[in-house]
């Protein structure tokens, strides 16, 4: 014979190699002839336990056993298809702390369970039946362990399943429904099916399944197999069409807090006009004022302005997607910050209350006396807060250790630094606002505003005022050499600073500051023009322009404007640079993501991380800090005008396809393109930290995004055909940024290259460049002396005042002080920077490992590819820290200067000045 008896045994009855099935079973699914699969199983069985081998399977049929199932073969009728079982795994997540409702609400759904008011799944097929023409379902089945598993105690519990399928005609899983006909919500963290010949088939899912008293609807959940809408199986393809679908809604109604509808809305909701007309705020977004779109709430209007959103002051939680609110690590972390932030505001509120007032820090003692003995022994004010509320000394003795500041890094190696004009440079390319100094080609510098309004556009800074700073170069060669550096806020604060300086308490001026970049590679402040608006339309303006200091009263001018310098790249900072051009500018493109991609797109899954929490702290932010008195109001000089110099801006300077770092560098003029330069650019300033380690990440981010582009879309065609990608791109342009959509630097998304430099700056927008913004505002900038974000005095004048120029000669030190915000503006801007710098316990980081490599993609390819990328991340940390320990780069090490880490990827919990973390999550 050709084939041995033996051998037709053995490869019928062998359990396939990928069979995740016990061989036991195995054996019954791989016989291929069905005839005799139900009569002698039993018999088959028998014998594989009597094997003295149990590593070999025994024939269990005879040569006239089968030649007469292949007599009988003829006349049988068709078998019932043979089903087996496979097993599901759930992982749900459980609180950590369970208050009495919670506790309550378990046991209700534990004895529901018991009754049959239970979890039910059910698979879906990626195929459909031949036969019916329509998609394959496993059948319905319950979760069985729940009650069982209540007193189970742990942050994780795995639940079971058992589906009965015919594994071979099902063909693969493509997705799992699950009904939640408990109480109450429950966060699925993944779910794992075993028993298919596919192998185990991961669902990874992170979200909050609804009881279905609130959500009537199945959820669905696809495996993590990533498909273009082309190649997408029959079998799903209408249930990837229907969760979009949901995922978009329909823009009617009021947002209940368990749903998960993403739409869009414009900035309506700041004001409260309701309390008082001095609240109301101009909406943000439209033809008036473009500004990009927010999450739609659905609230209904305010009584006294039809057009303006109704407020939800806190604690009260203002509407987000479900599965984009804090997880309870998160939350927990930042209710903590937020209470941190409250007792450390709420003496200086409470004298502020009783006192009319402005209380100044009496001297730099008084400062320094926050972050040692705390609010109680500051100021000498304990005694006059006191015997009007006794209340408070209890709050204070049983609060003390928090009432107390922790020491800004800023101050730790150097305590005195901030006062060097060295440092004060040093700022601008290695602080928290390193994305505003510009290359000067223009001397004298020259306003864009209107001269009509604004008057003649010319600097009043002349050749004579910095030809003795210049190293013995003229202006023109000094321009010529690339050595002249400038940062320009005359433009965004000139149109609003007649209304700023109306405001009691609030001053400012239309600032710029030109650098000389000396031999040594290091910036020096070689003049500061502080410019005030016309009195009339067109007419002169009010300049005053200062140079180093040459004495004791030019020293004490010279430290005023600094600060008013510091104070406007202050503003810039939190209105444009941190919350316009990372926090706003993101969501429409987080919010198109959903509504138009599904989680089984690639791009989707490539985007996932870099979009956790964004929605939920940007609804924060419009509670409680860009609000009508919020605390960006409140601490920083613009007030009540904060954000129309953040709208200002989005109008006039904002561009997406200038976002991406190589190309903001160019347009600043800090950069050149030199392809015999690593990353393609040579820098202007060479020691230049955030440039040096932003080149570094950005490179290292757009060849991971080109490494997985290119798995999915290898031509054009692919990339122009996909219709998911194409209306996620013209919905974020066209309805998230709606009021700039006709501008004309808009990229096309029509080849790979387009797709992966959006890709790219997006990720880097929300990960490395919100990093270096945010991260270093309490390290860097909770030293209010060394950054004021608000001023409350113009400079001394004796032609305008006299006798304030006196007692400025008389006391500068007391003047200096009076100028800055008093105590209570200056704790709760420090409370709050704080609480806005702290990373949580539960941040995801750039390049960071992940626990279960195989669950956010079932593509090896992409795997890899990730795997890479996490060296590559951890290769470019390492050079960080070589680089500042390097002697020879002097902005990021030397004598008392602070190491560069900002941009360093990786970091524990809390303040700490470094670290990346994959999105904008506070």
């Amino acid at each position: 014979m050709a084939t041995s008896r033996a051998e037709i045994m053995r490869s019928s009855l062998l359990p396939a190699p990928r069979s995740a099935f016990p061989r036991s079973r195995s054996v019954a699914i791989g016989f291929s002839v069905p005839g005799v699969l139900n009569r002698n199983h039993r018999q088959h069985q028998r014998m594989r336990r009597r094997s003295s081998n149990p590593g070999v399977v025994v024939a269990a049929i005879s040569e006239e056993a089968a030649v007469k199932v292949a007599v009988e073969k003829k006349a049988a009728p068709a078998p019932a298809p043979a089903k087996t079982k496979a097993r599901a795994a759930l992982t749900v997540r459980r609180k950590s702390k369970e208050d009495f409702k919670d506790t309550i609400a378990g046991h209700l759904d534990a004895l529901a369970d018991m009754i049959g008011r239970n979890i039910v799944l059910e698979l879906i097929s990626t195929d459909v039946d031949p036969k019916m023409k329509r998609v394959m379902r496993s059948g319905e089945v319950a979760v069985r362990d729940w009650c069982e598993k209540r007193g189970v105690k742990g942050e994780h519990v795995v639940y079971t399943a058992e589906f009965m399928v015919d594994v071979a005609a099902f063909g693969e899983p493509g997705a799992i429904t699950v009904a939640n006909r408990h109480q109450r919500e429950f966060f699925l963290e993944s779910i794992v099916v075993e028993g298919f010949p596919c192998g185990p088939i991961h669902f990874s899912c992170n979200s909050w399944v609804q009881s279905t008293k609130d959500l009537s609807s199945k959820r669905v959940f696809f495996t993590n197999k990533p498909y273009l809408p082309s190649e997408t199986p029959p079998g799903i393809r209408e249930l990837r069409q229907k969760e979009l679908k949901d995922l978009r809604g329909d823009g009617k109604g009021i947002r209940k807090s368990s749903d998960r509808i993403y739409d869009y809305a414009t900035y309506n909701d700041l004001g409260n006009p309701d309390k008082g007309f001095e609240l109301a705020r101009p909406t943000l977004g439209g033809e008036k004022i473009p500004y990009p779109r927010r999450c739609r709430t659905g609230r209904p209007p305010m009584d006294t302005h039809m057009l303006a959103e109704s407020r939800i002051e806190k604690p009260h939680p203002i509407y987000v997607p479900r599965d984009e609110a804090f997880e309870e690590l998160k939350q927990g972390a930042f209710s903590a910050g937020r209470l941190r932030a409250v007792l450390h505001s709420l003496i200086p509120s409470l004298i502020a209350s009783i006192s009319a007032d402005t209380q100044d820090f009496q001297g730099f003692h008084h400062i320094d006396n926050l972050y040692k003995e705390g609010l109680k022994l500051k100021l000498g004010l304990q005694e006059h807060l006191f015997k009007k509320i006794p209340l408070v000394q209890k709050i204070q003795e049983s609060s003390e250790g928090m009432l107390r500041y922790d020491t800004p890094k800023i101050l730790s190696k150097d305590k005195f630094a901030w006062l060097r004009d060295d440092e004060f440079a040093r700022q601008t390319v290695a602080g928290i606002n390193p994305v505003n100094i510009e290359r000067l080609k223009v001397f004298p510098p020259v306003s864009k505003l209107d001269p009509a309004v604004y008057g003649p556009p010319e600097s009043a800074i002349t050749e004579a005022h910095i030809a003795g700073h210049l190293n013995g170069l003229t202006v023109q060669q000094a321009m010529d050499e690339a050595k002249l550096f400038i940062l320009d806020y005359h433009d965004s604060y000139l149109p609003f600073l007649d209304r700023i300086n109306a405001i009691d308490g609030r001053k400012a001026y239309g600032t710029r500051t030109i650098f000389y970049l000396n031999p040594l590679g290091t910036l020096k402040p070689v003049v500061i023009e502080l410019t005030l608006p016309p009195v009339q339309p067109g007419g002169p303006r009010t300049s005053m322009v200062l140079t180093p200091p040459c004495d004791a009263t030019t020293h004490w001018l010279w430290m005023l404007g600094k600060a008013h310098v510091c104070s406007n790249d202050a503003g810039i900072h939190q209105l444009v640079n941190h919350w316009l051009r990372t926090h706003a500018n993101m969501e429409p493109f987080i919010l198109a993501a959903h509504r138009q991609m599904s989680t089984m797109h690639p791009v989707f899954k490539l985007l996932h991380p870099h979009m956790r929490y964004t929605l939920e702290i940007n609804a924060l932010a419009r509670q409680s800090l860009i609000n009508a008195e919020g605390v960006i109001e409140s601490c920083f000089t613009p007030g009540p005008v904060c954000m129309e110099i953040s709208a200002s801006y989005y109008r006039t300077h904002w561009r997406l396809d200038q976002e991406g770092l190589p190309a903001d560098l160019i347009r600043r003029g800090v950069a050149e393109e030199d392809p015999t330069q690593p990353h393609g650019l040579k820098l202007l300033i060479e020691d230049y930290p955030y440039a040096n380690d932003g080149m570094l990440l950005w490179s290292t981010i757009r060849s991971w995004v080109e490494s997985y582009v290119g798995l999915y879309y290898p031509d054009a065609a692919r990339v122009r055909s996909d219709p998911e990608l194409q209306a996620w791109y013209h919905e974020s342009v066209h309805v998230g940024h709606a009021d700039l959509r006709s501008a004309p630097w808009w990229s096309p998304l029509s080849t790979p290259d387009d797709l992966v430099a959006l890709l790219t700056t997006l990720i880097w927008l929300a990960s490395a460049q919100h990093a270096a913004l945010n991260f270093g505002q309490y390290p860097l900038g909770g030293y209010v002396p060394s950054r004021p974000p608000l001023m409350r005095r113009l400079l001394p004048d004796p032609a305008r005042d006299p006798v304030e120029y006196e007692t400025f000669l008389a006391n500068p030190h007391r003047f200096f002080l009076a100028a800055m915000p008093g105590v209570l503006e200056a704790t709760k801007f420090m409370a709050v920077v704080d609480t806005l710098s702290t990373h949580s316990p539960d941040e995801e980081y750039l390049g960071e490992e992940r626990q279960q490599a195989a669950a956010w993609t079932s593509d090896a390819a992409a795997q890899v590819a990730f795997k890479k990328f996490s060296a590559e991340v951890r290769r470019a940390e390492k050079e960080i820290e070589r680089r500042n320990a390097d002697p020879a780069r002097s902005n990021r090490c030397g004598a008392g200067v602070l190491p560069y880490e900002l941009l360093a990827p990786s970091s524990p919990p809390g303040v700490t000045c470094r670290g990346v973390p994959n999105s904008i999550s506070i």
